[in-house]
């Protein structure tokens, strides 16, 4: 419930870059990968939003040299640098989920 709920105060704070950025964050500790199969379309599914929007801010986060973007598929490049670029949300919603199942960081 904590994280539905942190994902919508997020929705309505932060722009579109720092949550597309928390949200490959959240999806890449659930994979256990740094490649990720996601498209423009799902995201923008996931974060309601319109896939041009998250074609931007894909951009914005690929000029940074945070990820890396092909057809259907997105690298992180830099774990650290992505984590500085996305919203507090982020922190929150890992530090709870650790503390649920036990995770020492």
């Amino acid at each position: 419930m904590l994280e539905s709920a942190q994902a919508a105060a997020c929705n309505a704070r932060h722009n579109l870059p720092e949550r597309l950025a928390r949200s490959l964050l959240i999806v890449r500790d659930r994979v256990d990968t740094d490649t990720l199969p996601l498209t423009h379309e799902f995201l923008s599914i996931m974060l309601g939003v319109r896939r041009a929007g998250v074609t931007l801010a894909a951009q914005t986060l690929q000029a940074g040299g945070l990820i890396r973007q092909s057809r259907g598929r997105i690298t992180i490049l830099d774990r650290d640098g992505l984590a500085a670029a996305c919203c507090d949300c982020y922190q929150i919603v890992r530090e709870s989920r650790d503390q649920i199942f036990g995770i020492r960081r």
